[in-house]
Order: C-alpha cells, then sequence, then structure tokens
C-alpha cells in the first residue's frame, strides 16, 4: 500500500505577489507567523532559522529562489530524530490573480518513510499546514 507524499494548499490571497513574497522570505516575515524568530540567508544554498520560545527550532536549506514567484526549501521531517539525514522538500508558488495572489504550498516526500513514521509526519505536518497558513493569512493582513 502507497502512503501519500504530498500535502498540498492553495490560498486566494488580497495581497500583491511582492507582499507575500517579503512574508515568506523575510526573517521579520518568518519570524512572526512561522516561529517567533528567524534568520534568512535567501540565496540558493542558504538557510533559514526558526526558533520558538518554546526552544524549539528548524533549519531550512533553501532550494529555489525566483523573486517573486518561488520560493522552496527542504527540512527534517517531524517526529524524526535530529540527526536523520530525511528531509521533505516544500515549495511556494505565487501567481499574481487580479490585485492579489494565488499562493500553492505543495510539501513532499513523505513517501520515503516507514509507516508509524509516515503516520505521525503525515498527519502532524497536514495539522501544522493548517495552523501555519492561518498565521501566514493573518500576519498579512495586519501588514499596512
Amino acid at each position: 500500500m502507497a502512503f501519500p507524499d504530498r500535502i498540498e494548499r492553495t490560498l486566494d490571497l488580497a495581497h500583491p505577489p511582492e507582499k507575500v513574497w517579503n512574508a515568506l522570505t523575510s526573517a521579520d516575515g518568518l519570524g512572526t507567523w512561522f516561529g517567533n524568530r528567524a534568520e534568512v540567508d535567501l540565496r540558493v544554498g542558504g538557510q533559514a532559522t526558526l526558533s520558538w520560545d518554546s526552544g524549539d527550532s528548524a533549519v531550512l536549506t533553501i532550494e529555489r529562489v525566483e523573486p517573486p514567484h518561488v520560493f522552496a526549501y527542504t527540512w527534517p521531517i517531524y517526529g524524526l530524530a535530529d540527526a536523520d539525514p530525511r528531509r521533505t522538500y516544500v515549495e511556494f508558488t505565487l501567481e499574481p490573480n487580479g490585485a492579489g495572489t494565488t499562493l500553492t504550498m505543495v510539501e513532499t516526500g513523505f513517501g520515503q518513510l516507514g509507516e508509524d513514521e509516515h503516520k505521525a509526519a503525515f498527519r502532524g505536518n497536514t495539522d501544522g499546514w493548517t495552523n501555519e497558513l492561518t498565521e501566514f493569512c493573518a500576519y498579512l493582513d495586519g501588514q499596512a
């Protein structure tokens, strides 16, 4: 039996691509909607480090930077040990849509996991994206 390998969400946002891009790729944006703090080296091969007040952190390795259309990174898989080399790939695609932007987020790579690992990671990230994208929209709507 094959496991689902992809989480996909599409949002129609009432904000121009440049504003959405900035929220996705800047330390201020990522450090507000996706964590409590962030450092970003915005280039292919660069890293973004997210940290939370809980003491948790995550390091994203940037794979694609095509302003203001595509931002992608790999990151650790939820539930696996920090030293585990397996990663998922997350890609955000921005398309102009009238005065706004259609944002598509796709995360893949769950198919490399065993049944128990897959169950935890896929469920954790599915729920996580629901929460994070809600925070992302609130962040955008709160910006002048």
